[in-house]
């Protein structure tokens, strides 16, 4: 019997291509890409009420672009160097509101640390470091890696087990494969699984309290191969995809 419900469910016109957190304001951004019309979006929904910052925001730049990283309420986009190659060059700053705070075309990001992104300039070799303010572009200082350490995300990924390892409680249908990712949390166990019924391969979600089920979610139906790692846990969090399209968020 289902208990749980998400407090974020939202439905892309497109799959969803990348997810990142940003953990200072516990804003999760995504990116979505609709194959058929070579279009990329972008949407910001806080992950402290569900409430949706903007959805389906699209740039100038219909395709080769993508999200780099967030900062403080900051995303921060990429350009590519060319068509055919993966380098990256050229960043965008959106704010949570989806307007464009700042744009520069040589820039290119490097890392994240606790006061902001660390960026280069591509006409520079060998490249030089340096901190800049996201909201405003400027570079601020030299990056000396003993004062800028990397910021820590708050994210829990799940373990790969083998099924012969699980709680036979845990496991609501013969796991298909030789792997399955499970996670314990409080009280809380989270399996996800694939399962082949009726000569179909599908990829489920559980959530026990103890020992008895509280969700469950169909997540992928009717594929023809293992699905890559199912969920993650932010904080209290549990993340995930539903459909390669479908956003969902439960508070454990």
């Amino acid at each position: 019997m289902t208990v749980h419900q998400p407090y974020i469910n939202q439905q892309f016109n497109g799959s969803i291509w990348r997810m990142e957190i940003d953990e200072i304001s516990d804003t999760i951004f995504i990116e979505i890409r609709n194959d058929s019309e070579k279009q990329v979006s972008f949407s910001s929904i806080d992950l402290n009420n569900g409430n949706l910052h903007f959805k389906d925001l699209v740039t100038p730049e219909r395709w080769l672009t993508g999200i780099e990283t967030t900062y403080n309420g900051v995303l921060l986009l990429h350009n590519y160097q060319s068509e055919t190659g993966p380098a990256h060059r050229g960043l965008t700053a959106i704010d949570n509101g989806g307007t464009v705070l700042w744009t520069n075309y040589i820039y290119a990001f490097d890392h994240l640390t606790i006061k902001g992104p660390i960026l280069y300039d591509t006409h520079i070799h060998p490249k030089k470091l340096f901190l800049i303010d996201i909201k405003t572009g400027i570079a601020e200082r030299v990056y000396e890696p003993t004062v800028l350490p990397e910021i820590k995300n708050n994210i829990t990924l799940p373990d790969i087990l083998s099924p012969d390892t699980l709680p036979h409680d845990a496991l609501a249908f013969p796991a298909f494969g030789n792997s399955v990712h499970y996670l314990e949390y409080n009280n809380f166990r989270i399996v996800s699984l694939h399962a082949l019924q009726a000569g179909m391969l599908k990829q489920y979600l559980y959530i026990l309290d103890g020992t008895v089920k509280v969700y469950e979610d169909l997540l992928n139906n009717d594929i023809q191969k293992l699905q890559p790692e199912a969920f993650i846990l932010h904080k209290n969090r549990l993340i995930y995809i539903k459909n390669k399209s479908e956003l969902k968020v439960l508070s454990l």
